[in-house]
């Protein structure tokens, strides 16, 4: 493997490990979450502020199409085969459905969070805008 592919293959490995884990993307010690979907303000380790975590609707739309369409298919498949009266679906396939899209949205949100940090993520063509941004923050700053 050449540097390049070890690199990357180290980013996704440490973007996997501090997401699912729920811990800081820069430390990989401090937690992420300061309630099961609330980001902390900052790493409590090493100060990290997640000002920069824009994982929006990503998390709910990765649940649906990881979880929510197969589940989906599954429910299907269950009426068209052996159509059963509607109190089976209320047993099977609405909890299956609320619990299967639910459960991951913690370890999906900490894996966007970790992937923007570690890949340096921003709106596209807005790196201009950001340099000025901070170059101005900079100019305060003294």
């Amino acid at each position: 493997m050449t540097n390049e592919e070890t690199s990357k293959t180290g980013k996704g490995r440490w973007i996997l490990h501090c997401g699912l884990k729920g811990l800081c993307p820069r430390c990989g010690k401090g937690p992420m979450f300061r309630k099961w979907l609330k980001l902390q303000d900052a790493c409590p380790s090493c100060g990290l502020d997640y000002s920069f975590a824009a994982p929006d609707d990503g998390p709910a739309f990765f649940s649906l199409c990881i979880v929510a369409f197969p589940l989906t298919f599954f429910a299907v498949w269950l009426q068209v085969a052996f159509e059963p009266p509607f109190w089976v679906h209320l047993l099977t396939s609405f909890p299956l459905l609320g619990i299967g899209c639910i459960v991951p949205l913690q370890y999906i949100k900490g894996w966007l969070v970790a992937s923007q940090y570690v890949n340096k993520a921003q709106e596209a063509g807005t790196e201009k805008l950001w340099a000025e941004l901070n170059a101005r923050d900079d100019k305060h700053d003294d």
